[in-house]
């Protein structure tokens, strides 16, 4: 059962798939151990995670475990049609389209949610927001989940102040193998891969503008500042502003901002970032993206309502024109620049981060009934065990402590 453009694009799909593969030596592993041990035999796994080749294998290496797979997107966008048409010709269960509209997009989140799934995989809290809302006759049956990013632990948290929480879910964003390498590095590199494939334009020699300084500011602004730009970042947490200070980049509000930057990056998690007040103040020619999860950081529906023209410059490319004559480009509608108009984080990234969520899932199937009902952190085991696996591909080995550093860490007594 599916729910996908066309399955004849599925060779291409798999092409995409297995070249991830080969890069991604922390899940084939994590595929031996699943097959030899079954630990999702008999239970139904609903996942809503980027659809692209590197999430593809994840539900290859969950559907090898015994797992009964319910897939869909975290964003119309950065659905790819041949990755999906490859999933479903495997016999997984697929619902998504690249470009569809919400209320398509509602429909496919539905799709995974009313098999009523056993564990749940998230990218942004959409199958846990529907859950909640929509189909609570179903929760008594979820054991526990994972989420994937910032914007989906903000939600979670927000449900377990309010009592509102249901099952247990792993902070998979929060686990050290995820964000200070997916987040960092990953967004770092995706963020540039989708701008200058997009755009064909030079980053050096540019005032790029980086709204956010959490691992994924962190991440953009090191590439951009890589890449030959004149990173400026804008922030409203005090200690984060002073960490990109002491990092070499200039700080100041958005307002003043938006009248320098010619390239704009928007990483908050938050809403309403980049404005009408700004607009108004950006020069001619600025590029306006977003790396953060939901299309609500750049207000592009303000920015098409103010416009007095509007025009497709190039795929993923739209021109706004103001009543002061200055053109503004919008990359990939103001979604996820990386996926929107790229392919993502490298597959050697998310091989750590969907080795936790791997692993996570495993977790939560051989502990089921066993969780409490709240937000969990990753067990530290689990990320000890993917970098240590990661270490390993890459033909690094550590040192080990020997009996008695070990006893000297742990005493109080010199």
């Amino acid at each position: 059962m599916s729910y996908i453009r066309d399955i004849n694009l599925a060779p291409s799909g798999n092409d995409k798939i297995e070249w991830v593969r080969r890069n991604m030596p922390i899940l084939r592993s994590v595929e031996e151990t699943f097959r030899r041990d079954l630990p999702f035999k008999g239970l139904k796994i609903a996942l809503s995670i980027h659809l692209e080749a590197k999430t593809a294998y994840l539900c290859r290496v969950l559907a090898a475990g015994g797992a009964e797979m319910y897939i869909t997107g975290s964003n119309p966008l950065s659905t790819q049609d041949d990755v999906a048409a490859a999933l479903a010709a495997g016999g997984l269960n697929v619902f998504a389209i690249h470009g569809c509209d919400a209320e398509e997009y509602e429909k496919c989140i539905a799709m995974v949610c009313e098999p009523g799934p056993d564990i749940i995989i998230d990218d942004g809290g959409d199958i846990i927001n529907m859950m909640h809302n929509k189909y609570p006759e179903l929760e008594k049956k979820v054991y526990g989940g994972c989420e994937e990013t910032t914007t989906g632990i903000v939600r979670l948290r927000a449900m377990e102040k309010d009592g509102e929480l249901r099952f247990p879910m792993f902070a998979v964003n929060d686990a050290d193998c995820k964000h200070l390498f997916d987040n960092r590095y990953g967004t770092g590199q995706s963020v540039f891969d989708g701008i200058n494939g997009t755009t064909n334009l030079i980053v050096a020699g540019k005032k790029v503008v980086v709204a956010g300084y959490g691992w994924c500011g962190k991440g953009t602004a090191m590439r951009a500042k890589g890449l030959g730009a004149k990173v400026i970042v804008t922030e409203v947490d005090p200690v984060k502003a002073i960490e990109a200070v002491m990092d070499g980049f200039e700080v100041m509000p958005m307002a003043e901002a938006a009248k320098l930057g010619d390239v704009f990056v928007t990483v908050t998690g938050c809403a309403g970032v980049i404005t009408e007040e700004h607009f108004y103040n950006m020069k001619d020619g600025v590029l306006l993206s977003n790396a953060g999860h939901f299309d609500v950081e750049v207000d592009v529906a303000k920015l098409r309502e103010i416009a007095v023209e509007t025009r497709e410059m190039k795929p993923n490319i739209m021109g706004y024109k103001l009543s002061n004559g200055n053109w503004l480009y919008v990359l990939g509608e103001g979604r996820l620049v990386n996926l929107a108009a790229g392919n993502g984080h490298a597959a050697e990234i998310m091989d750590m981060s969907f080795g936790i969520q791997a692993l996570c899932a495993r977790y939560v199937a051989d502990h089921r009934g066993e969780m409490p009902v709240k937000l969990t952190a990753v067990p530290r085991e689990i990320d000890d065990l993917v970098a240590r696996t990661k270490l390993a591909s890459l033909g690094v080995t550590i040192d080990t402590l020997t009996a008695e550093q070990e006893k000297y860490l742990n005493s109080w007594q010199v």
